[in-house]
């Protein structure tokens, strides 16, 4: 069991998760968490719970809400205890069983990489996938969101800088564009995210973007704040209208950890302006384990806090801590984990030279994560983990491939990877979860795939490897990598899932394997989706609503996971209320507001854009005409759209089988593309 404080409080075990409704025990845990193995004295509890004007009864009341917590813990199993010592309480917790203790060891353990930007930039990233939504938003205290809350958001922001610098250094301007567009506009004050914006575009060779860039940052600062912008970035713009070369880059960048600055080298010997001499990172000093003094972290002052050891009295060491990651983080292995494991942060690529136009670094290998509240897809799973163990080789001695295709969003990896770690005692050698795709979109060929999967596994005969080649894009691109054991390019004697959106029956005519089609949700697995996410007392209240916004969602799974995230951040919110909002315009309010890249609409424009232009526009045409389009025989007026058009929709996974008819359109797709053409036509409406 682990406390999660970096987004919603909540209590998780393995991909179970219980969001605590807003209370006063709510606020009591979110306090003690925030200071945890310290001492925190009653009074700064009392005003954690109840703001500056405190109830008589306030030092009576905060013993019942550490009796009301400690008889939560019992309930769901939480073995960590809160101790009354003198003038206070305190909470033990340790790296493994607290998210931001595990944010902050993966910090610090990053700032001693820093001879290494790539295991540093795998570190960071690891750490950054903690963070899973609005700090502590369903606690509803005052005293934490105004001073707390800054300084935790602080602390990510750094890392995110330090992120942006290493990938700048290792001249994966690309892959820095994906982060920074989006911190720059949720965070339109912070100029070190502009400037590294602007840097990023000149080294791309986007040299009139990135000065209209700057003019933007410039009108914004003036008319928001009336100041200028800082001499950095008015030397950044003076160098790009030179045509300077900004030689490598990299400037060094401070790490925040617990409030505590500690800067940073340079990724490699710099002259760029504005860079800050390496120093020598020593050890943190380390507190005397004895002392236990009661603190009141509401009036101690910032140099004070910043003091405070990081994971204090008691913290475990991080020996066997499981990383959480997304596709685009790589785990940082820790002891004991398989062979595969260890080795993936070793893994890699040379990095192209700071300051060439190169493509979008690919994104890297990593350990196959889990799924949090997965539901559903108990016939899928039982078929996949069946077929992945199946003792009788594949003919030809080639791989065991597993084909895991569907519409873009309908939960193609999520199936993968739960299936994968499931039968993970199967495979010694461990479970890889490989990216087919750059992180701009574009399709990673078979080679450069086969020798980052060569040099992870290494060349021991440590047992079979299951490998999931994540978002293919067409079987050209994987044909190389499933040919028999001895061929070149070949994933010898390992298993192999493969999730595509596309049909790709003429790999599997060519070279076998089973085939999993998706589709969406069933009623009942999307009713079992908000029970998982958002707690069977938040969902079994409002059953009617809740079916109704599993309607409103198409049951796309997609949607659905994008709606929960949502009403997570709104603990409050009936269910109802949160129906009828959603009904208004379900497209625009299916999307999360701090990263807009997490949206239907978006997900369906990258899958549109994937499609030839011609195919693109045949598919509008159907999505805007009526379903009779969609026929063998078609509008009278107009007769049938090519059933080879049809077929070739179909296998992209933007059409679903009937009925009615042997096709149909998901509501929320056809939505979109009406609402997309109707902008499109008042974009190009002449006045």
């Amino acid at each position: 069991m682990r406390f999660q404080l970096l987004g919603p409080l909540a209590l998780a075990d393995g991909t179970d998760t219980v969001v605590l409704q807003p209370s006063k025990p709510a606020n009591l845990l979110a306090a003690l968490l925030l200071h945890a193995n310290s001492a925190v004295s009653a009074e700064y509890l009392q005003r954690a719970i109840w703001g500056e004007e405190q109830p008589a009864t306030a030092k009576a009341a905060l013993q019942t809400c550490v009796l009301r917590l400690r008889r939560l813990f019992s309930r769901h199993g939480v073995t960590t205890s809160i101790e009354a010592v003198p003038g206070g309480y305190r909470i033990t917790a340790a790296p493994p069983t607290l998210d931001l203790l595990g944010f902050r060891d993966r910090v610090r353990r990053a700032a001693g990489l820093a001879r290494e930007p790539e295991a540093e930039l795998c570190a960071l990233r690891d750490a950054l996938a903690l963070w899973q939504g609005s700090l502590l938003a369903n606690v509803r205290s005052v005293v934490l969101h105004r001073d707390e809350v800054p300084r935790l958001a602080e602390e990510r922001l750094r890392a995110v800088e330090r992120v942006c610098d290493l990938l700048l250094g290792l001249g994966r301007c690309g892959e820095a564009l994906v982060d920074l567009w989006t911190a720059t506009r949720v965070h339109p004050g912070h100029e070190r995210f502009h400037e590294q914006l602007i840097e990023a575009l000149y080294r791309s060779g986007r040299q009139a973007q990135a000065l209209a860039e700057y003019r933007r940052v410039k009108g914004f600062l003036l008319e928001e704040l009336g100041v200028d912008p800082s001499p950095s970035l008015r030397r950044l713009e003076l160098s790009i209208l030179r045509g300077e070369d900004l030689g490598p880059a990299g400037p060094a960048a401070p790490h925040v950890i617990r409030g505590e600055t500690v800067p940073l080298p340079a990724t490699r010997p710099s002259t760029d302006r504005g860079a800050v001499p390496a120093t020598d990172r020593g050890a943190v000093p380390a507190t005397d384990p004895g002392a236990s003094p009661v603190t009141d972290p509401g009036t101690a002052a910032a140099g004070d806090r910043a003091a405070s050891p990081v994971g204090g009295r008691g913290a475990a060491p991080v020996a066997h801590a499981a990383p959480v990651a997304d596709r685009a983080a790589v785990p940082v292995a820790a002891p004991g984990t398989t062979p595969v494991a260890a080795r993936v942060a070793a893994a890699g690529t040379d990095a192209p030279t700071a300051g060439t136009d190169a493509p979008a670094a690919a994104s890297r290998i990593g350990a196959v994560p889990a799924v949090p509240h997965f539901t559903g897809r108990a016939a899928e799973t039982a078929a996949m983990t069946a077929r992945l163990t199946a003792t009788s080789p594949p003919e030809d001695d080639r791989p065991l491939t597993v084909l895991v295709s569907g519409a873009p969003g309908i939960g193609k990896s999520a199936l993968a990877q739960h299936a994968a770690r499931l039968v993970r005692d199967a495979f010694p050698a461990g479970q890889l979860l490989v990216p087919m795709t750059r992180a701009d979109g574009e399709p990673r060929p078979a080679d450069e795939v086969a020798a980052d999967v060569a040099a992870t596994l290494g060349a021991s005969g440590e047992g079979r490897a299951l490998l999931i080649l994540d978002d293919v894009i067409d079987a050209d691109q994987v044909r190389p990598l499933l040919t028999p054991r001895g061929e070149a390019g070949a994933l010898p004697g390992h298993a192999v899932v493969v999730t595509s959106r596309m049909g790709l029956g003429g790999l599997i005519a060519t070279h076998g394997g089973w085939v999993q089609r998706l589709t969406t949700f069933t009623e009942a697995e999307s009713y079992a989706l908000l029970l998982t996410a958002l707690g069977a007392e938040r969902v079994e209240a409002e059953p009617r609503a809740a079916h109704r916004l599993a309607a409103l969602c198409g049951h796309f799974p997609a949607a659905l996971r994008i709606l929960t995230a949502r009403l997570l951040t709104r603990p409050g919110l009936r269910l109802a209320d949160a129906a009828d909002w959603l009904g208004e315009d379900p497209l625009a309010r299916l999307t999360l507001t701090d990263s807009p890249d997490h949206s239907v609409d978006g997900l369906f424009d990258r899958a549109l854009g994937r499609l030839d232009p011609r195919l693109s526009e045949a598919f509008t045409h159907l999505a805007q005409g009526p379903p009779t389009l969609l026929d063998d025989q078609g509008p009278e007026d107009e007769g049938p759209v090519p059933e080879a058009v049809r077929e070739r929709l179909a296998d992209a996974g933007l059409l679903e089988d009937g009925p009615p008819g042997p096709y149909r359109i998901h509501d929320l797709l056809r939505a979109h593309v009406r609402r997309t053409a109707r902008t499109r036509d008042r974009r190009t409406e002449k006045v």
